[in-house]
């Protein structure tokens, strides 16, 4: 059986230190991921705050399949359980 599609949104602002850690983190484990930049735009604030609930960064939504998990901050034992990273 193949596995469900993953992908992975990323919203961040340039300013946030842990936003840049997260970066980093996916990064250097080679991980896909879209980044969408919340500070100059307008329309992807508004998806990350109904996705959310709340205007914090880093907010990570991680897809599988049907299945969507909201992470955040940037909470990295959550990110590794959900993208199944024994790091």
């Amino acid at each position: 059986m193949t596995p469900a599609p993953l992908t992975i949104t990323l919203y961040t602002t340039k300013t946030c230190p842990y936003c840049r850690q997260e970066k980093a983190w996916l990064d250097g484990l080679d991980i896909a991921y879209t980044n969408h930049s919340v500070d100059d735009d307008l329309a992807k604030q508004q998806e990350m705050i109904a996705s959310s609930g709340q205007m914090g960064v880093p907010v990570t939504v991680v897809t599988r399949g049907s299945r969507q998990e909201v992470v955040i901050g940037f909470d990295q034992p959550k990110l590794a359980e959900l993208l199944q990273i024994n790091k």
